[in-house]
């Protein structure tokens, strides 16, 4: 008879699952300066580690990743874990919307429309204003804004000042302080 396949197969050997991070062992490996937002090492692991060198590398986007137990952390989540015992979920937004400012100043936790609306203005934007953008078939101004994944038009408007002016009191309205209008 062959052997069974899958994974509730009982004929193959039980597959090691990864250890969960857990605090204590994140402050084993780990130091994190609150003032300055960098982790280095405690230990020295391999020729390449030292005690004392700065942890992680830099990924595409600017985010500093952490491997830990087979597996990449967030930087900011990291930090976040480190001195709240809790992961930061959904997310973590930076007030200063630099991703590599990783002091614990500059943390908070937040939703993912709370830290989309921390977002900084598009590079293709060409309206000069977050928010806003030129609709050609009317040559007006609109303004629109997300939240929880649906885009709100809030209107069409003769200038970019005065859609812009909508947008900022709409993202004033909807996320409070994590609006960024700029």
């Amino acid at each position: 008879m062959g052997r069974l396949r899958g994974p509730f197969s009982f004929c193959e050997p039980a597959v090691n699952r990864r250890r969960r991070l857990t605090r204590a062992r994140l402050r084993e490996l780990l130091d994190y300066n609150s003032d300055s937002g960098e982790f280095r090492w405690r230990k020295r692991f391999c020729n390449r580690l030292r005690a004392g060198d700065l942890a992680g590398t830099v990924n595409r986007r600017g985010h500093r990743l952490i491997h830990l137990q087979g597996r990449s952390y967030s930087e900011h989540q990291l930090a976040w874990f480190y001195m709240k015992g809790r992961w930061g979920r959904p997310t973590i937004d930076h007030r200063d919307g630099n991703v590599t400012n990783n002091r614990w100043k500059n943390l908070r936790r937040a939703t993912w429309s709370e830290n989309n609306a921390n977002r900084c203005r598009p590079r293709n934007n060409t309206s000069g204003y977050k928010g806003v953008f030129l609709c050609r078939k009317s040559g007006k101004w609109r303004a629109c804004i997300g939240n929880n994944g649906q885009t709100v038009h809030l209107g069409a408007f003769p200038t970019p000042q005065a859609a812009h002016a909508a947008y900022v009191v709409a993202a004033r309205k909807l996320f409070g302080e994590f609006a960024r209008t700029e």
